[in-house]
Formats: C-alpha cells, sequence, structure tokens
C-alpha cells in the first residue's frame, strides 16, 4: 500500500525521466504499426518497454557486495551486522557484513524494504529492484503488482489495457511478458508464486511453470511441491482477504477484477509451447508487440532500422549521420538536422546491449548486458532503392577498453569486410566505392570477473560535458548509371 501513496508516488516521479519515456515510446509506437498495420497496442504497452529499459539502463545498479567504505577495495559477505535506528526506519532489519580483504574495514549494507529510501540508494538485488520498479509503475500511472515467488525472487506484473492481459516484467533482467523465464531459462522449481495489488491477491503460480511437458502431468508436478499449507486453506484465505481489500470497491470495479481473474484462469489451463532456445519467451501476442520488445525471432526484419537516403540527401549526394551518448540521439545532418532519439531507433541489428549512466562517475556508454559473453551493435545504409551508389566512405567511432575487454569494429559491404579500430580517428573504406549498401558492426567481448560486462564499452562521454559525436559515418553518393571515380576511364 506504500506504492499508493501520492507523496511517495511524487518522490518517485521527480526521479522518472517521464517526457523522454513517452517521446521514445511514441516512436516505438509508430515503429510497431508500420510492422503490423492491424497493430492493437497502445503507447502505454511502450511505456512500459521504456521504463524498464531506463530502470536497468541508467536508475537502478546491481549489488553483489559493495566496494569497501575506506578504500574503496573489492569486499566479500561475511555475515551480518545489528541493524542501527536509521535501518530500521527504513524497514532494513536485516543488514549484510561485506568485509575489505585489503583493510579489513566492515561494510554494511542494509537491505531496504522501503521504496522511498531505495529511490536514493538506487541499489540492491531483486528485492529492491521489484520494490523500486513497481513503486514507479505506479507513479507514471501504470496499474502495477508485485509478484513474490517462494523460491526466493520477486518480479513485477503491469496491466495492459490495450491486451487485457498481465504482463510479467523482470526489472532486474529489463525482460517483459517472458513468464517461462525461471522454470525454462533458470531452471527454477516453483511452487509459489502470488501477486499482491492494492486491490486484490492472485495465486498466479499456474502463468509460471507451463513448458514443453503435459498440462496434466505438469500440474500434478507442481503440486507435488505445495506442501507447505492446504490448498483449500490457502484459497479461502485468499478470497477473505480479497474480499477485505475489496469492501470498499464500487459494484463495477469488483466485477472487472472478477472478469480479469477468470481470464487469468484461462489463461493458466491454456499454456503455450515456446520455442526451442527462446528462454521461455511468449510465442502469443501480436507482430507488433514481439517486435517491440525484439522478441520476433524469424521475423525481427521487420523491425530493423535501415537509412535510405531522403530527398535532400538524394539532390546533395552525401550522407551525414552523427550518434553522441550523452544526448542518447542520432543527428542526421545530411538531412536538415532530423533526429532519431534513443541508440536503439537508429539500430540496424543490436544484441545483448545496454545503455549504461554512472552517476558517481558522471559518465555513459554502451555496453553489453551483465551475463552475456558478448554484445553487438550495427547500423546498415542502403542507397541502391534510391538509385545510388556509393563513391566514398569515411567512418570515425570511439570505444574503450579495460582489462582483457575488447571492441572488434568492421564495416562491410558486399563481400568486402574490414576491420578498423575504435580510436576516433577517421577510416577510410576506398574498396567500398560502387557499392549500395554499408554495414557498420561493434562486437563487444572479453573481461575479468563479475565486471567483465564494464570492460568493454562503445561512445564512453560524459554526462556534464558533452563532447563530439562519439560515431560518425559520412557517405557521399553518386546515381548508380555514372561510373565511380576509381573505376571510370581517364
Amino acid at each position: 500500500m506504500l506504492y499508493e501513496s501520492p507523496a511517495l508516488q511524487q518522490k518517485a516521479l521527480a526521479c522518472v525521466p517521464l517526457p523522454r519515456l513517452r517521446a521514445n515510446a511514441q516512436q516505438r509506437l509508430l515503429q510497431a504499426q508500420e510492422a503490423d498495420p492491424e497493430c492493437s497496442l497502445d503507447q502505454e504497452d511502450m511505456l512500459l518497454l521504456e521504463l524498464l529499459g531506463w530502470f536497468k539502463g541508467e536508475f537502478f545498479s546491481w549489488v553483489d557486495c559493495l566496494p569497501c567504505e575506506r578504500c574503496g577495495g573489492p569486499t566479500k559477505s561475511a555475515g551480518a551486522l545489528p541493524p542501527s535506528h536509521d535501518d530500521l526506519r527504513w524497514d532494513a532489519s536485516r543488514v549484510e557484513k561485506h568485509l575489505c580483504s585489503a583493510c579489513h574495514t566492515s561494510t554494511p549494507f542494509p537491505r531496504y524494504n522501503n521504496p522511498e529510501k531505495l529511490l536514493e540508494t538506487r541499489r540492491g538485488r531483486c528485492g529492491e529492484w521489484a520494490n523500486c520498479f513497481t513503486l514507479c509503475c505506479r507513479a507514471i500511472g501504470l496499474e502495477a503488482r508485485y509478484i513474490w515467488d517462494s523460491t526466493d525472487h520477486v518480479w513485477t506484473e503491469v496491466f495492459s489495457a490495450s491486451q487485457q492481459r498481465w504482463l510479467h516484467c523482470d526489472s532486474c533482467e529489463n525482460s517483459c511478458d517472458k513468464p517461462l523465464l525461471y522454470e525454462v531459462g533458470w531452471g527454477k522449481k516453483l511452487s509459489y508464486v502470488l501477486a499482491f495489488s492494492r486491490e486484490q491477491v492472485v495465486d498466479v503460480t499456474w502463468r509460471v511453470p507451463q513448458t514443453f511437458q503435459v498440462v496434466d502431468v505438469k500440474h500434478q508436478e507442481v503440486l507435488s511441491r505445495r506442501g507447505q499449507v492446504q490448498e483449500a486453506w490457502l484459497r479461502e484465505t485468499i478470497d477473505g482477504l480479497n474480499t477485505e481489500k475489496q469492501r470498499s470497491l464500487s459494484p463495477e470495479r469488483r466485477r472487472e477484477l472478477l472478469e480479469r481473474l477468470l481470464v487469468e484462469l484461462v489463461e493458466f489451463i491454456s499454456p503455450k509451447t515456446p520455442k526451442a532456445g527462446s528462454l521461455g519467451g511468449r510465442v502469443s501476442g501480436s507482430l507488433a508487440w514481439r517486435a517491440a520488445r525484439e522478441e520476433s525471432g524469424t521475423a525481427q526484419k521487420a523491425e530493423e532500422f535501415v537509412f535510405v537516403p531522403t530527398e535532400t540527401e538524394k539532390s546533395e549526394k552525401l550522407f551525414h549521420l552523427q550518434y553522441s551518448a550523452s544526448g542518447d540521439r542520432y543527428h542526421r545532418v545530411s538531412s536538415g538536422g532530423v533526429e532519431l532519439p534513443g541508440w536503439r531507433s537508429g539500430a540496424w541489428r543490436q544484441e545483448a546491449l545496454f545503455r549504461k549512466e554512472e552517476h558517481d562517475w558522471n559518465m555513459v556508454y554502451l555496453a553489453r548486458e551483465q551475463g552475456s559473453l558478448s554484445g553487438r551493435i550495427s547500423w546498415k545504409f542502403d542507397c541502391g532503392s534510391a538509385g545510388l551508389k556509393i563513391r566514398s566512405v569515411t567512418v570515425r567511432a570511439l570505444s574503450q577498453t579495460f582489462h582483457s575487454g575488447r571492441v572488434c569494429w568492421t564495416m562491410c559491404s558486399g563481400q568486402d569486410t574490414i576491420e578498423f579500430p575504435g580510436d576516433g580517428e577517421v577510416h577510410a573504406a576506398p574498396s567500398f566505392s560502387g557499392s549500395t549498401e554499408l554495414i557498420v558492426e561493434a562486437e563487444l567481448a572479453g573481461g575479468e570477473g563479475e565486471s567483465s560486462w564494464q570492460h568493454a564499452q562503445l561512445f564512453r562521454q560524459s554526462l556534464k560535458e558533452p563532447k563530439e559525436p562519439s560515431l560518425e559515418i559520412l557517405i557521399a553518393l553518386e546515381t548508380a548509371s555514372q561510373p565511380s571515380a576509381e573505376t571510370s576511364g581517364p
């Protein structure tokens, strides 16, 4: 019920860059509608996806062990510390002790349960992530509920008005509508999964463990793990809680909640079989919905962005693109300064990447997702469809590596591929003259330890002092019927 506090929602709202997220959501919706003319989604669906990406990529951070508060060195978990008065004030009855191996200082890690405090600390594990994310959902007007799993995980569900169903949302994973993630992807053996909102408690266990097995067999397998209480007692207890929570609601609202529950029960007994290798990714839903979440599989080309010359660029015979991580937008210099918000908006393909803001260092960059061995992003330019071809190409890109991290930059046209360093210098590709398309790609890999994902970075820039663009692609064009300077005769 803390999530329903108007004062607390205002505090959360002050942290969320809502105008930017709404603008990106509108752009994402337009792309979904182009991919599927029968798209029935709305901007609220896309706003949820934008909120998930912002929360993981910019706002919250994961904690295994905190750095030593005295020397900044690495620490290891070493039991517990007694909570202070301030810890208890913010509902942190459990305080972990993180011991520095160098100076032997104990750094406390209070496990705060009050979401107001989490808006300040902005760090933790799944408990803190789900707690704070659910508050942010409520603050921007999304109908959300907190999901508790007895096998030690928590997440959020958000109701989609356009789809008339609850969507699984795991802010730790930046994952939406993948309820099979835990049992298929993680190998968890679930037993009790309960949803809590201001108006209702629902046993949602049956949404999560739907795998390749026959429904009745799977049902019995889950039931065999649910031995803590009798099923009849659990149903009666949940019914009693709902009667109390809904006592003050209007008859219309109570009927609406009942209808939603009936729809959920049908969903629970109608499992969808996931595709092999998808980690339980959802196969139901429209192409637009799957494309917007970058889960469309073989249909992914529908949302891949390709730069095609505008009338201005055709007239000027020039394509000039810039990207700046600090502003997180593409600047199409050659087309009257048109801008595309968000690093994904201009990408042809991207895999396991996110935008990371380090507020303690005031730096921003693209990095691969935690737990991924590699990540990649590419940009594609097609001039053949406009009756043009490439006369010359130059690319300037900036990347940074630490320890054993590595970034491999390539530009490709036809059968010709050229590697180049991300050193901020201009690199040309004379052999591309006469080609009709260009693909620029960066692959991130390597690194050491738990922070290996941070050891290969693209476009690292200061948030306080924006620098010149860290990606710049310049293509001089000519008509397809005109011979290139390199191949024409004397």
